[in-house]
């Protein structure tokens, strides 16, 4: 079946009891058993219940894995995924990760003895440099946030399969419609289902999606041992969400572009960082992995003082934290989604003080122009 068809029918099939198109919300806590020791699939719902699975097959079979488990936000699932690793085990993590990864890879993990090393993965031979005697995994953002660094995932996957590590993709920015990192040879992606995935700004998720048995039967253990795992009602609204991702991503990738064009042609913005104009650096690379750009796109108006000149005087653009929503989100890195990464590591990164991120969302490009536009001439 294509993409879109995927998305509309994989566990999200017509409930067998009634017939319902949709079907429901199993809002319950605990199940009733047959008899001791035999039961209908499910006991508790800590450990399963109907949402959760049907929402687990739909995104492992969208982002073509083995198995796919879902929690309560991106960075439980991405906490998740770092539990493979043992003590003295070392990662190699792009150099411009999200905030809340830098976060935890430098004030939380490294207290349980794991090590990571930030390198710009876009570079493989840096990479290759990077490797260590005790190095088990390799974890890549494509594109990077906010600065749009494009890794070539099938050049990182040759390196990870040579070495014997895992590969971890997070595929947030894009979505699968737009990016299967696990055509290129990535063992693991994971999502914060909170933004194109689910799309509407109404909930909060995270996925870690498999291609071996043996990582799955860990990652389960995780989810239902820890309690992290997706309540039923976030699981129907991304569910939800997941039905009309092939036309969002669509419109997404159009306004996307349409934006970018107008943000590189503007005299009060410095350089713009988006992976679908030719100035990129790793548009080819983009091109080649990526099934459009989406619309992540970075720009920047040099100071902060310019940046705040903008960001307060948008009206369509709302001034937020998140993306991937179906409306125009806007922010400032610096202070906002990377304010726990240090300043110095910010500008080795290059996520200056006027630097603003924006999530380009569906409505009619003529008009986020329009209120862009209006924003910078107040700089």
């Amino acid at each position: 079946m294509g993409f879109a068809t995927d998305a509309i029918h994989v566990g999200q099939e017509p409930e067998p009891a009634t017939g319902a198109i949709v079907a429901p919300i199993f809002q319950t806590s605990t199940y009733v058993q047959e008899e001791l020791g035999k039961n209908k699939g499910y006991d508790y719902a800590r450990t399963a219940h109907p949402n959760r699975r049907a929402l687990e097959r739909c995104v492992a079979r969208l982002e073509g894995g083995e198995a796919a488990y879902v929690f309560t936000s991106g960075m439980a699932a991405i906490d998740a995924m770092f539990r493979l690793l043992r003590p003295g085990d070392h990662v190699i993590v792009s150099e411009a990760v999200y905030g809340g990864v830098y976060r935890i890879t430098t004030q939380l993990l490294p207290h349980f003895g794991m090590q990571f090393s930030y390198v710009d993965t876009s570079c493989a031979e840096g990479v290759r440099k990077a490797l260590r005697p005790n190095t088990k995994m390799i974890y890549v953002e494509t594109p990077t946030n906010p600065t749009m660094i494009i890794t070539d995932i099938a050049a990182i996957a040759k390196i990870a399969n040579e070495h014997n590590l895992t590969l971890v993709v997070d595929n947030t920015f894009l979505s699968p419609y737009l990016q299967q990192p696990i055509k290129f040879g990535a063992h693991i992606v994971v999502h914060s289902m909170t933004k194109y995935l689910n799309g509407h700004s109404d909930a909060t998720g995270g996925a870690v999606i498999l291609t071996r048995q043996a990582d799955a039967e860990k990652i389960y253990f995780l989810q239902r041992s820890t309690g992290a795992g997706l309540a039923p009602m976030d699981c129907f609204l991304i569910s939800r969400g997941i039905k009309t991702l092939a036309v969002r991503m669509m419109q997404h990738d159009a306004n996307g572009m349409a934006i970018a064009r107008y943000l590189e042609d503007h005299p009060k913005v410095k350089r713009v960082l988006y992976p679908g104009l030719p100035s990129h650096p790793q548009h080819e690379i983009a091109a080649a992995q990526q099934r459009g750009f989406g619309a992540m796109i970075s720009f920047d108006v040099d100071t902060i003082d310019a940046a705040r000149a903008l960001l307060n005087h948008v009206k369509l653009c709302s001034l937020a934290e998140s993306l991937g929503g179906v409306e125009t989100l806007i922010s400032h890195p610096a202070t906002m989604t990377h304010a726990s990464v240090p300043a110095d590591v910010r500008q080795q990164v290059g996520i200056t003080d006027g630097l603003v991120r924006i999530s380009v969302g569906i409505e009619d490009a003529e008009d986020l122009i329009a209120d862009l536009d209006h924003a910078l001439a107040q700089i």
